[in-house]
C-alpha cells in the first residue's frame, strides 16, 4: 500500500519581502524569525523561501536550521531559469543537491514549458540521479491541458490549482481539476495569488464584505486538494494586497491549518454536486487517510451580500452511496452571505425490516365521510412498491373531498419500516379537489405512505361566518355554536402539555364572558387559531391504505456497467485467465470511469454435452465451455471455477475493485449443467421427461443442450412441494452477499415463476436492504415491467433495438415518465455477449460512437460487454450473435488497438459524473429538429439547476446537420433570449441568441453535448 501523506500547509514570503536572511553577525535575521515564528503560530508545516533570497549556502544551512527547531519543512521557491542564463539566474537542477544536504525538504518550480518537455525532463532526471529525497512541486495555473500531460511521470508530487480565480459558479475549476488530477499529482490551492493581485475580492470597498471574500478564499483554498500554500501577510490583509488594520484572519488561518492537520490528503477526489445555476456552489471532497476514505461536503456562497439557501435532501439525492448524513450534527438551512461551510459526511444506517406490515382499509379508515381516491404514485393500487433513493422526492397526489361544503385539511404520512411514528407533511390543495404534498426519504430499505384527511371545523365555522357578516345576516347564534365548540376543544387540553393547558383554560375562562361582538373576534384571531391546530381532534378523519416504498440505494439509479468474462483477461487465448489477471485491468476499466464490473457465471463448469466453439455440440479437448453451463464435481453455484482462482482470491479482487472506485456484480444464473451436484443430491428438483431423460434448457429456436432445467414446483416421492430448491438459491445468493456482493444480474428472470423471485428478493432485502438485482429479461414489456414490481432494481431494455428518432423518442417517453418511471429503472446495455445488435456489424467505429452516446446520456445506468470499446461487431452469418464467441472460447484482446474508443467512453463517463441530470432515468425532453436523422434532447435535473443537451447524428455513414429548436421557454426566456453553452467534449463556453441554432455532426465526431444554462 501506498505511503500516507498528511497536507501540505505552505507559508509562503516572497522575493526580497523580508531583507538578507543573515544579519551582520552570519545569524538568522530578525524579520526571518519573525517569519519562522508566525508560521508555527498559524499552523503551518512547511514555509517556501525565495531561492534569491536563502540560496545562498550559508542562509539555506540557517533558515533549515531555525525551521527545523520549530516543526517546520522548509521549501525553496525557484523562478523561471532564463534560456539565457543572466545575471542572478540560480539554476536549481545543479544546486538541490546542496541545498538537500543544508535542511531543505522540497522545490517549487516556477517556469514549466508550455512546449516540448523534453529539457525539464532531462534536468530532473539529472537531479533525480544525485538525489531523490526532494520533493517537488510544479507551479502550474496557466499551463496548457497538453503541458500538464507532460508532467505525468517526471516525479512532481504535487500541482497548484487556479482556484483563487474561481467566481464559485463557472465549470472551468472541476475542468482544470480533472486536468490536474490526470497529471498524477496531488493538487495544492492558494487563496491569493502569491505572486501578484488577481484574486476574486480585490478592490471591493465594504470592510465586512471583503472579509468574507477572504474567509471564503481560504477555507476553499484549504478544502479543495491534498493542502494549500497562503502568502505571507494573507492572515492581516486576506484579499487586499496590502497590510492594514482592519482584518485579522489569523485565527480563520488557524481553524484552517487545524483542519488540514486531521483531514485525509491522498487520492483526493472532488465532485461537483450542483450546476452553475444553483445558489451554492456544492462538492462533495473525498480522500484517504489513516482512518481509511471519508468524505466532506464543502459549500460556498458565491453571493457576497445575499445568504442563499441550502437544500440538503437535493444534495443527499447527489451523493453517493454510504455517505448520505452528516457526521455530526446537521446542515444549516442557509449559508450566509459569502460563506463556507464544511460538514464531514458518512453512512445512514440502513433499515433493516422484513415485508410491509398492512393494516385493514376497513379500520384504517374509520369513519368515511371523508374520500381519498387517485392516490399517486400508487403501484398496482399500493401492490407493489414506488421507486426511490434517499433524498430523492417523492411526490404524493389524491382526490380529497367530502360531502357537503365543509373545509377539508389532510396529510401526507411517512415512516420506514422500523419506525413507529409518522412524519407529517401538510398537504397543498391544488384545485378541483386535487391535493398534494413532498417527502423525501432519507435511508435505504422499505418504507410506507399515506394520507390522512379530515374535516376542518374550524375552517368551515371561518367561512360560514366570512359569508354572513359579507352579506349582512346576524350571527349571534353562530357564535353561540361555535363558542360551544371552541369550549369543548380547549377541554381536550387537559391531554396536552402544562403549557398548553395553562393556554387553554386561560382562554376557556376568558371565552365564557366575552359579548357576542368580542368572542366573534376572539374566534377570527391568532391565539384562537393555534390553539384549535394543536388541539382540534381531527373530526371524521379517514386515513387511506398505506402504500409500499422502496428506497434503493444510488447503484440502482446511476452507474456505469463493464461486463467481462474473467477467463479472456490473461491476454493469451491459450491460457486461462485468473482473478489476478482481472485486478491486473482494474485501472484501465477505472480509467474509462465505469463503477460496476460485472461478471457472466465465474462457477465450475460442467463436463456432459459440454458446448464447441461458436456453439457446437461437440467441443474439442481444450475448450472451456460456456459459463452459464454451471456445476460440475468441483461444486456448483456456490463455488469458484479453480482455473480462475479460490475464494480467497475471489475476496482479494472484491477489495481491490473496491479500492479502484468499482463494484464487483455476479452473474445469478438458475440454471446447471448435467454434472452438477445437486442432481446427485436432489434428482427431484429437476424436470424429468416421460422416457426418464433430463428436459434440457430451450429458448426456441436456441437450444442448450449444455443445460437442464430445475422444477421450481416439482414434487418429492411424498407428494410435498420441493420448497427446498427455493432454500437453495437463497442460499446462494445469501453465500455471495456474505462475501462482499451487493449487485446481481439475474439471467433471464422471466423464464423462472414470479412469486419464486417475489419470494427471493424479499427475503433477501430484509437482511441486506443494499443489494441490487438487476433483471436481463428481453421479453415483451408487461413482463418485463411485472419483474421491475417484483423487486427487480433495474432491467435491460429494448433500447438495444431502437434506432431510429421516432423509435428511441416514443421508447424514451413510455419509459421516463409515471406510471412506469415510478417503479422501473432501465440499464441501457449497448451490447452482450448473447447479443451483437444489427446496427454494429457495418457501421464502423462511428456506429459504436453513437450508441455509447446514446446509452450514456439518455439513462441513469448504462453498460456494455467489453470488445466494444474496440469496435468489435463481426457477427454469425445471418444471426445477431458474435462470430467467435467468447461465450465458447477464451479471448485474447488487443486494448490498445487502433480505432478503439477508449478515450470518448471514459469522457462520456466524465461527462455523466459531473452532470447530476445525467444520473436520473426521467427528465429527458426531447427538441424539434427538422432532420429526422439527428436527435437532440435534453436531460435536467427535478430543480433545473443542471441541465445537459444532446444532440446526436444517428447517421454512421454521412454528415448530418439539423436546426435545432433550444428550449428556451423552460428557462422563462423569450424565443429570443440567451443561454449559456458549455461544450462539455471540447471545453469552448459561448452563448447561444435565439431558439433556433443549427448542428451539424460528422461520423467522425457524431454527437454533441453541452451544458446550458442562463448564466455563465
Amino acid at each position: 500500500m501506498a505511503a500516507r501523506h498528511r497536507p501540505l500547509r505552505v507559508y509562503h514570503a516572497g522575493a526580497a519581502a523580508l531583507g538578507p536572511v543573515l544579519d551582520g553577525a552570519g545569524a538568522l535575521a530578525a524579520p526571518w524569525r519573525g517569519w519562522l515564528e508566525t508560521a508555527a503560530a498559524l499552523g503551518f508545516g512547511q514555509v517556501l523561501a525565495d531561492v534569491r533570497d536563502a540560496g545562498e549556502e550559508a542562509a539555506c544551512a540557517a533558515l533549515a536550521s531555525a525551521a527545523a527547531r520549530r516543526r517546520l519543512d522548509v521549501y525553496l521557491d525557484c523562478p523561471p531559469v532564463p534560456a539565457a542564463g543572466g545575471a542572478g539566474a540560480i539554476d536549481w537542477s545543479a544546486c538541490a543537491p546542496a541545498w538537500r544536504e543544508r535542511g531543505v525538504r522540497g522545490l517549487l518550480i516556477r517556469g514549466l514549458p508550455q512546449g516540448d518537455p523534453g529539457l525539464l525532463r532531462e534536468r530532473l532526471a539529472a537531479l533525480r540521479r544525485c538525489d531523490d529525497g526532494l520533493d517537488l512541486l510544479a507551479w502550474t495555473p496557466g499551463l496548457s491541458r497538453e503541458a500538464l500531460r507532460g508532467l505525468r511521470g517526471m516525479g512532481f508530487s504535487h500541482v497548484f490549482s487556479s482556484l483563487a480565480w474561481w467566481n464559485f459558479r463557472s465549470a472551468w475549476f472541476m475542468d482544470e481539476w480533472h486536468a490536474l488530477v490526470d497529471s498524477g499529482c496531488a493538487v495544492l490551492g492558494f487563496p491569493a495569488d502569491p505572486y501578484g493581485p488577481g484574486a476574486a475580492g480585490v478592490g471591493v470597498p465594504d470592510a465586512e464584505v471583503r472579509r468574507r471574500a477572504s474567509i471564503r478564499a481560504l477555507w476553499a483554498a484549504a478544502t479543495c486538494g491534498a493542502g494549500w500554500l497562503v502568502p505571507m501577510g494573507y492572515e492581516r490583509h486576506g484579499l487586499d494586497g496590502a497590510p492594514h488594520g482592519q482584518l485579522d484572519l489569523s485565527e480563520d488561518v488557524r481553524a484552517a491549518n487545524r483542519w488540514l492537520a486531521r483531514a485525509p490528503a491522498d487520492d483526493v477526489a472532488l465532485s461537483p454536486l450542483a450546476g452553475a445555476d444553483a445558489p451554492v456552489a456544492m462538492m462533495l471532497r473525498r480522500a484517504v487517510g489513516p482512518r481509511g476514505r471519508r468524505s466532506h461536503l464543502l459549500l460556498f456562497n458565491p453571493d457576497l451580500l445575499a445568504a442563499a439557501a441550502v437544500d440538503w435532501p437535493m444534495i443527499q439525492s447527489r451523493l453517493p452511496d454510504r455517505v448520505q448524513r452528516p457526521v455530526d450534527g446537521g446542515l444549516p438551512a442557509t449559508l450566509g452571505p459569502g460563506a463556507a461551510e464544511v460538514v464531514e459526511l458518512g453512512p445512514a444506517p440502513p433499515v433493516l425490516a422484513g415485508p410491509p406490515r398492512r393494516r385493514s382499509l376497513t379500520a384504517a379508515m374509520g369513519a368515511a365521510r371523508v374520500a381519498i381516491e387517485a392516490v399517486e404514485p400508487a403501484i398496482e393500487q399500493g401492490r407493489f412498491a414506488v421507486k426511490r433513493t434517499p433524498g430523492e422526492a417523492l411526490t404524493v397526489s389524491a382526490d380529497i373531498f367530502m360531502d357537503g361544503h365543509d373545509k377539508l385539511a389532510a396529510d401526507l404520512l411517512w415512516r420506514a419500516a422500523d419506525e413507529q411514528d409518522w412524519t407529517r407533511v401538510p398537504m397543498a390543495h391544488l384545485g378541483n379537489d386535487r391535493w398534494e404534498a413532498v417527502c423525501r426519504p432519507d435511508r435505504v430499505g422499505m418504507g410506507h405512505c399515506a394520507i390522512e384527511a379530515w374535516r376542518d371545523t374550524y375552517a368551515t365555522f371561518l367561512d360560514e361566518l366570512r359569508k354572513k357578516t359579507d352579506a349582512g345576516v346576524d350571527v349571534a347564534v353562530e357564535v353561540e355554536e361555535v363558542r360551544d365548540w371552541m369550549l369543548k376543544v380547549l377541554g381536550r387540553a387537559s391531554q396536552a402539555g402544562r403549557e398548553m393547558r395553562a393556554r387553554a383554560e386561560e382562554a376557556a375562562r376568558g371565552v365564557a364572558d366575552l359579548s357576542t361582538d368580542a368572542c366573534l373576534a376572539w374566534i377570527r384571531s391568532q391565539e384562537a387559531a393555534a390553539l384549535v391546530q394543536a388541539l382540534e381532534p381531527r373530526e371524521f378523519a379517514s386515513r387511506s391504505a398505506e402504500y409500499p416504498v422502496r428506497v434503493e440505494r444510488r447503484t440502482a439509479r446511476f452507474g456505469s456497467w463493464y461486463e467481462c468474462f474473467p477467463r479472456s483477461q490473461s491476454g493469451d487465448a491459450h491460457r486461462h485467465g485468473t482473478f489476478a489477471d482481472v485486478a491486473a485491468r482494474l485501472p484501465a476499466i477505472r480509467d474509462m470511469g465505469f463503477d460496476v464490473l460485472y461478471f457472466p457465471p465465474i462457477h465450475p463448469i460442467g463436463h456432459r454435452n459440454r458446448k464447441g466453439r461458436n456453439n457446437s455440440l461437440v467441443a474439442e479437448p481444450g475448450d472451456p465451455g460456456s459459463p452459464y453451463a454451471i456445476g460440475s464435481e468441483e461444486g456448483g453455484h456456490d463455488a469458484v471455477h479453480p482455473e480462475l482462482g479460490t475464494l480467497d482470491d475471489f475476496r482479494a479482487l472484491v477489495g481491490e475493485a473496491a479500492r479502484h472506485g468499482l463494484e464487483i456484480a455476479l452473474d445469478f444464473a438458475i440454471q446447471c449443467s448435467p454434472d452438477h451436484p445437486w442432481l446427485a443430491r436432489h434428482p427431484d428438483w429437476f424436470a424429468w421427461r416421460a422416457d426418464g431423460s433430463l428436459r434440457h434448457a430451450e429458448n426456441p429456436p436456441k437450444k442448450y443442450e449444455d443445460i437442464v432445467n430445475v422444477d421450481f414446483y416439482a414434487r418429492t416421492t411424498g407428494g410435498r412441494a420441493a420448497s427446498g430448491l427455493w432454500l437453495a438459491l437463497l442460499d446462494v445468493v445469501m453465500f455471495w452477499a456474505a462475501e462482499g456482493v451487493r449487485v446481481f444480474r439475474v439471467d433471464n428472470p422471466h423464464t423462472k415463476p414470479l412469486p419464486f423471485w417475489e419470494w427471493l428478493i424479499g427475503q433477501v432485502h430484509a437482511r441486506h436492504p443494499d443489494v441490487v438485482f438487476l433483471s436481463e429479461a428481453f421479453t415483451r414489456p408487461k413482463m418485463m415491467y411485472r419483474l421491475a414490481k417484483l423487486g427487480f432494481s433495474q432491467s435491460y431494455t429494448y433500447f438495444t433495438w431502437r434506432e431510429t428518432r421516432r423509435e428511441l423518442t416514443d421508447y424514451l417517453e413510455e419509459i421516463s415518465r409515471p406510471p412506469v418511471s415510478d417503479f422501473f429503472r432501465p440499464n441501457f446495455f449497448v451490447n452482450t455477449p448473447d447479443i451483437n445488435p444489427r446496427h454494429l456489424h457495418a457501421s464502423g467505429r462511428p456506429g459504436f460512437l453513437i450508441r455509447a452516446a446514446l446509452a450514456a446520456t439518455l439513462s441513469g445506468s448504462w453498460g456494455m460487454y467489453s470488445g466494444f470499446e474496440l469496435c468489435e461487431g463481426t457477427p454469425m452469418p445471418g444471426k445477431e450473435e458474435y462470430l467467435d464467441s467468447e461465450k465458447y472460447e477464451i479471448r485474447a484482446r488487443d486494448w490498445g488497438r487502433p480505432g478503439n474508443i477508449v478515450a470518448e467512453i471514459g469522457a462520456l463517463n466524465r461527462i455523466r459524473r459531473d452532470n447530476p441530470a445525467l444520473h436520473l432515468h426521467t427528465g429527458t425532453g426531447f427538441l424539434n429538429t427538422d432532420n429526422d436523422r439527428v436527435l437532440a434532447y435534453t436531460r435536467a435535473t427535478p430543480e433545473r439547476d443542471n441541465v445537459v443537451l444532446v444532440v446526436v447524428n444517428l447517421d454512421p455513414h454521412g454528415t448530418q446537420g439539423a436546426n435545432v429548436e433550444l428550449p428556451l421557454w423552460a428557462f422563462g426566456l423569450p424565443d429570443d433570449g440567451t443561454l449559456h453553452a458549455e461544450d462539455l467534449l471540447r471545453g469552448y463556453r459561448f452563448d447561444w441568441r435565439g431558439k433556433m441554432q443549427h448542428v451539424r455532426l460528422e461520423p467522425g465526431g457524431p454527437y454533441a453535448i453541452w451544458r446550458i444554462s442562463r448564466r455563465s
